[in-house]
């Protein structure tokens, strides 16, 4: 199931979906990154960038029971999560920018489930996702509050963008819960004193 490397999996796994979509004669110079907020004071020219805003536990399910491997072990519940993106479009005029932006929104809303192949191929590790996994991939709705808060970072750079989510990324444990064999012989001593 999904390692610890989850999380940046599914950033790369987006932008590897739209780099090789790319319609090259369109957006020739067009680049595609994961961002920070120090990447919005030299942000590129030309492109697509990811900014992972935020991170929530996954609200449709919390309690998860234990995870039950192949081999018949069990190990401590996953953790489910939420990932909260802006995908953000640059150029340096507003008709291209404002293209770039339509033709990245429309290719993500022709894939929106990713699937392990996907993941598991511009990850940091080509195992972080089980075979059977996949991650729904939906736009959302921001406040224009939190959008202000978040653009914040970005002060003079402020860009039009689309909130995603990556839903119920499932990140497992890989502690064991071990259990007690059964009782073999019962021994009361109710009453008894116990010297030290």
């Amino acid at each position: 199931m999904a390692t610890h490397n989850a999380i940046a999996a599914i950033g790369q796994a987006i932008l590897g979906l739209l780099a090789s979509a790319c319609p090259r004669p369109e957006f020739a110079g067009a680049q595609f990154e994961l961002y920070q907020g120090q990447n919005f004071q030299s942000p590129m020219d030309e492109g697509i960038c990811l900014y992972l805003h935020r991170v929530t536990p996954a609200n449709n399910i919390r309690n998860l029971p234990p995870r039950l491997a192949p081999n018949g072990k069990r190990y401590r519940p996953s953790l489910p999560l939420d990932l909260h993106y802006l995908l953000i479009a640059w150029a340096r005029d507003a008709v291209k920018q404002q293209r770039i932006l339509g033709w990245a929104m429309r290719e993500l809303e022709n894939t929106p489930l990713l699937h392990a192949s996907l993941l598991n191929q511009h990850g940091p590790e080509q195992d972080t996702f089980d075979a059977s996994e996949s991650v729904d991939l939906i736009m959302d709705t921001l406040p224009i509050l939190d959008l202000g808060a978040i653009w914040e970072v970005a002060k003079h750079h402020v860009q039009p963008s689309v909130p995603y989510i990556a839903r119920m990324v499932r990140i497992d444990s890989d502690i064991e819960i071990t259990e007690a064999g059964p009782v073999q012989t019962r021994v009361l001593g109710a009453g008894k004193v116990i010297e030290r």
